[in-house]
């Protein structure tokens, strides 16, 4: 054990025991279908079923990973696209088309196989992925950013989101390794991450504003669009303006709304600069969302700590502290899939 990993040994909150409950917790909530709901009775968003389905992987529950995968396959539309919540009967609550939620399934199955060496499984699900790209692509205007929706039989809205933006170049680069994994190269997916890249470094005004919003923040870094110096400035300047000194990251700048799932995607962005002491004390404030089964409350007000929404435990919440775990611990061989710093190879 080296002294780095020595440090993080000594200031780890979380053990793979507790890890390994809350990826439980997830599983238990998975349904027949495959759907991994928010939680018992709720609803389904094909973005967080993914980061769900990346929890499980990483705490080697790679059976229930498959089903979650297995249940979008089945799940999509005709044309690639998936709607944007599903109830837990399985029929569509809302029919709007995200382009970020179709998009991850990108990053989601080169997680799979990081996870897992799965040939057979990638195989499988490659003609899933081949149809959410090429209709992600679809949205595309002609500056290169990705328009944020639609409904289901209209044009799509005239915006795009720097979030979801970020997000999807991060899913269409990890979407071209999986094609060439497979030996089908797909260079128009890491063009067209290239050219988000372009965008969000040096225009970001294309975007519609959220400036409000903490994922705005940190996304850009989380996702890889803005590394070494500028993603540190970024993560520097807006520091006191999301984080509430130890209890977490708001998530939206002018409330004392702290959400789990935000603090432990923001440590993420932290490590993926090197700044692993902050991504630690960052990850360690989720402590005070966790109940004993494992399960993370997904927000708390402060100061009272009033639980919102109203006693939700969130899935994808316990998803986002394992994934920010993995990224700090190595605890799967995926745990650089949202690390930059030092040698880096998505």
């Amino acid at each position: 054990m080296n002294l780095l990993q020595q440090s993080l040994a000594a200031k780890r909150v979380l053990t793979d025991d507790q890890l390994l409950q809350t990826a439980q917790s997830i599983a238990d909530l998975q349904l027949e279908s495959g759907m991994i709901p928010w939680f018992e009775g709720g609803h389904c968003d094909p973005w967080n079923h993914v980061e769900t389905a990346m929890a499980l992987d990483v705490m080697g529950l790679h059976q229930n990973s498959r089903r979650a995968y297995q249940w979008l396959k089945e799940t999509q539309r005709p044309d690639g696209s998936w709607p944007n919540y599903y109830n837990s009967d399985g029929s569509v609550e809302d029919f709007k088309l995200d382009s970020n939620v179709c998009a991850y399934i990108g990053t989601g199955l080169w997680h799979h196989w990081l996870c897992t060496q799965d040939l057979e499984s990638l195989r499988k699900f490659w003609p899933m992925l081949e149809r959410a790209m090429t209709w992600v692509l679809g949205m595309r205007l002609t500056n290169g950013t990705i328009l944020w929706a639609r409904e289901e039989n209209s044009k799509p809205w005239d915006y795009a989101l720097l979030t979801g933006c970020s997000s999807i170049r991060h899913a269409l680069i990890s979407a071209a390794k999986v094609a060439e994994v497979l030996k089908s190269p797909k260079p128009e997916w890491s063009e067209a991450a290239a050219k988000i890249d372009e965008i969000i470094r040096n225009n970001r005004d294309v975007f519609e504003p959220k400036d409000r919003w903490a994922m705005d923040w940190y996304y850009p870094i989380l996702s890889g669009s803005l590394l070494g110096d500028a993603a540190k400035a970024r993560l520097e300047d807006q520091f006191e303006t999301f984080v509430m000194r130890d209890h977490g990251v708001r998530c939206v700048s002018d409330e004392p709304w702290i959400t789990a799932s935000e603090t432990a995607e923001c440590s993420m962005a932290f490590a993926a600069t090197g700044d692993i002491d902050t991504a630690q004390f960052l990850l360690n404030t989720t402590s005070f969302h966790r109940t004993s089964d494992g399960s993370y409350l997904t927000g708390l007000v402060y100061p009272d700590k009033v639980v919102f929404p109203a006693n939700e435990k969130s899935a994808y919440t316990g998803a986002a502290v394992i994934l920010a775990a993995d990224s700090l611990y190595a605890i799967s061989p995926a745990s650089r899939i949202f690390r930059y710093d030092d040698s880096f190879d998505l």
